[in-house]
């Protein structure tokens, strides 16, 4: 996850693109290998940072520090730090996200059917 220079044209082709289309702009606030699984994990409950680390096993620490910040960031999840000692962290999807769940549920659906198809596929190949 490294930063763009502001003024690369990387970042100016990106910025056109967001400006411009809705689904550009979508697929860039959840692109990432995590984020979707991240918010999957949250839909049906909050939960403490060990806990999605033990229900996403093969993320690191890094990776899931930086995408929660990054969702965060952008408005889709909550983080909620509470004054206890130890200090707890709690993370929540919010309204935007929400809304969000039928279209993942939708992927989700797709992404199972399209892989059969494609597994059925390659299998008649061999």
């Amino acid at each position: 996850m490294s930063k763009r220079k502001p003024t690369s044209t990387n970042a100016q082709n990106l910025k056109n693109l967001v400006d411009f289309c809705g689904a550009v702009y979508a697929i860039d606030v959840l692109g990432g290998r995590w984020k979707l699984v991240i918010l999957y994990k949250l839909e049906k409950r909050t939960m403490r940072f060990s806990e999605l680390k033990e229900h996403i096993p093969d993320i690191s620490d890094r990776m899931l520090t930086l995408h929660l910040q990054e969702l965060e960031k952008s408005g889709l999840i909550i983080r909620t730090v509470y004054a206890e000692i130890p200090p707890r962290v709690e993370y929540t999807l919010s309204e935007s996200a929400r809304k969000l769940a039928p279209i993942w549920q939708q992927l989700e659906e797709w992404g199972l059917q399209h892989r059969a198809v494609m597994e059925g596929a390659a299998a008649t190949q061999e």
